[in-house]
């Protein structure tokens, strides 16, 4: 019984010894092809990316105006909003009332919200 235990504990060294040696040649390996990526870079032209209208839109300065707005007098209010590119509260304001008219909101009830972009 003695020699079937020695025999396998003798086997299982074996196999972690090899698997050891396996592993230390495969993180070898990896580490060399580390080392020659980050000396000789890519020869291959980075191709221009141009920034999405999404990306573009968010680097832009101005204001978000939110409007409460009806087209009867008696009818509930419909929240409009506006971006506005303008960097005065004021003039953002009044450039999103203009844009609700020509909407077709002839009536402005108030302002709900101004948020700088």
């Amino acid at each position: 019984m003695m020699s079937d235990l020695s025999e396998f504990e003798e086997s299982m060294r074996r196999e972690i010894s090899a698997f050891q040696d396996e592993s230390e040649k495969e993180r070898a390996k990896r580490l060399a092809q580390a080392a020659e990526q980050t000396i000789l870079p890519s020869k291959k032209p980075r191709p221009t990316q141009r920034p999405t209208k999404q990306q573009v839109e968010s680097y832009k300065t101005g204001h978000l105006v939110k409007l409460a707005v009806r087209t009867k007098r008696l009818e509930l209010d419909t929240v409009f909003e506006h971006r506005s590119s303008s960097i005065s509260r004021l003039e953002a304001q009044m450039e999103a009332e203009e844009a609700a008219k020509k909407a077709g909101y002839p009536i402005i009830g108030y302002l709900i919200d101004i948020e700088r972009l």
